[in-house]
């Protein structure tokens, strides 16, 4: 919910690997794999801007599935069990058992431009969008177009050790009727790797920014009628340690938050520099597998922060997120993460106290065909509306969706929701409902098309709170 807008990051590749083996020789091999494949960018792996999921909900409606080493950083996120086999009997994953959405078919990777040890991959998306509530509003329901615009330049290095991967991206949203709407994000995200040693690597990633919070989204003023800018900076430290089976992680991060203003609907000014701040995370995981099929991980998260707050109100608070369980792998049929834990985020305001409870975390895919996944998630956190937020919620949610494969370029994509979110210190709970479908066809190495359809209702028992809309877009990409 930090972002507006998706940016492609070095962690998508490790959804087009399988973990390597933990001794030494194939700890140094799998690395290398990993770089190999960042080469290979395919099209089906582009972010198609106005197709990113509403932020009407605590809890996203997509999450990126990583795999070890790059979940080091993210450490919620499932982790994938080491391949035993032996390293020399090990044939590369054909695409046909790579995940559907993320699948390289011969023929439809971008070419690229190569300047001595680096690989530059530029792209530009062009769209239109339909959103029959613009405003999420039930009072004031107004249907508009966009036009999106969204060039991008990803660069990344072929070196044989260590690396790093930068993407320059803008985006532009320009609406017809409702100009107060209109809005221009821009980012530089980076990742980078080191090797200490043939067991010990070092991860890093930094983000420098400019967007903007949508109207409609739980932290956006309820009365606005415009995004609210703000500027990003984050950065992340990680050591990563493999011990045979064994592998653990321990990092440090920082977000800095700089908010501006909104509009109001009576045309007055709505200042958000009260969510100013720093964020400092002390994050760690330890994965240990039991089998080539079952595994066990525990991972935690404390933070620090440190919010400017109003006049009389200091909104400064420590919390963290601990959550402990297994992970499972047959073969290519069934993979998954199961987990349970307990958050808490202690506010130093009195009057806003101690926001705690359990947590608990599923996600598992299922393949019955090579041309169809199936993926469900079920989740419970006990969390603020926004990192530099005050308001606390116990959100539950339930996802279903599936991705199939109608033709090596064709890709169907169906999803569901639903969310149930009570909230702290104000008597109010919503239930948020949404669906989202769309259709990926690939052209060619060179460009791509995508049609969506994503609808959301949120039901609240504060009138003001609740709406639902529907937004229908087309995207084109090109590539090189």
């Amino acid at each position: 919910m930090k972002s507006t807008f998706a940016l492609i990051a070095l962690n998508n590749v490790g959804m087009r690997q399988r973990s390597v083996c933990s001794n030494s020789r194939a700890d140094r091999d799998g690395l290398k794999i990993a770089r190999l494949k960042i080469v290979q960018w395919p099209a089906t792996a582009l972010v198609l801007g106005l197709a990113s999921p509403s932020n009407a909900q605590v809890i996203p409606s997509t999450t990126e599935i990583l795999t070890t080493p790059w979940n080091a950083q993210r450490i919620f996120e499932p982790s994938s069990l080491p391949d035993m086999s032996d390293q020399d009997e090990r044939n590369e994953i054909p695409p046909e058992d790579m995940p559907v959405k993320k699948r390289q078919q011969p023929g439809y990777e971008p070419v690229g431009i190569r300047a001595g040890s680096w690989m530059f991959n530029p792209s530009l998306i062009s769209g239109a969008l339909f959103d029959s509530n613009v405003f999420s509003s039930n009072t004031t329901k107004r249907a508009d177009i966009a036009a999106v615009f969204e060039p991008s330049l990803r660069a990344h290095t072929l070196w044989e050790r260590h690396g790093l991967d930068l993407k320059l991206a803008a985006q532009s949203t320009s609406y017809k009727e409702n100009s107060s709407l209109d809005q221009t994000n821009a980012s530089l995200k980076g990742n980078g790797w080191f090797d200490i040693a043939h067991d010990l690597a070092v991860l890093t990633n930094f983000q420098i920014a400019h967007l903007n919070e949508g109207v409609g989204t739980l932290s956006s003023p309820v009365n606005a009628i415009s995004p609210t800018p703000y500027d990003l900076f984050s950065g992340d430290l990680t050591i990563r340690k493999e011990f045979n089976r064994f592998s653990s992680s321990v990092g440090i991060r920082v977000d800095s938050y700089d908010y501006g203003q909104t509009r109001a609907q009576d045309g007055s000014i709505i200042n958000q520099n009260s969510r100013d701040g720093q964020i400092y995370s002390l994050h760690g995981r330890v994965d240990y597998a039991f089998s080539p099929v079952l595994g066990w991980f525990a991972g935690v998260e404390g933070n620090q922060r440190n919010i400017r707050g109003v006049p009389g109100q200091t909104l400064d608070s420590q919390g963290y997120r601990a959550l402990s369980g297994f992970t499972i792998g047959l073969t290519n049929l069934v993979s998954g993460e199961f987990g349970a834990g307990y958050v808490q985020q202690r506010f130093d305001d009195l009057s806003i106290g101690t926001i705690e409870g359990p947590s608990y975390r599923a996600m598992l895919t299922w393949r019955p065909t090579r041309l169809l996944d199936v993926h469900f998630k079920a989740e419970q956190i006990v969390t603020e509306t926004s990192d530099t937020s005050s308001t606390g919620v116990l959100a539950n949610a339930l996802q279903l969706g599936l991705d199939y494969e109608l033709r090596r370029n064709v890709i169907i994509s169906l999803a569901g929701g639903y969310e149930n979110d009570s909230f702290f210190g104000q008597q109010r709970e919503d239930k948020v409902t949404t669906s989202d479908a769309r259709i990926k066809y690939l052209i060619n190495r060179y460009g791509a098309v995508s049609l969506f359809h994503r609808y959301t209702e949120r039901n609240s028992n504060i009138p003001a709170f609740s709406f639902d809309k529907h937004q229908v877009g087309i995207n084109v990409t090109a590539q090189f």
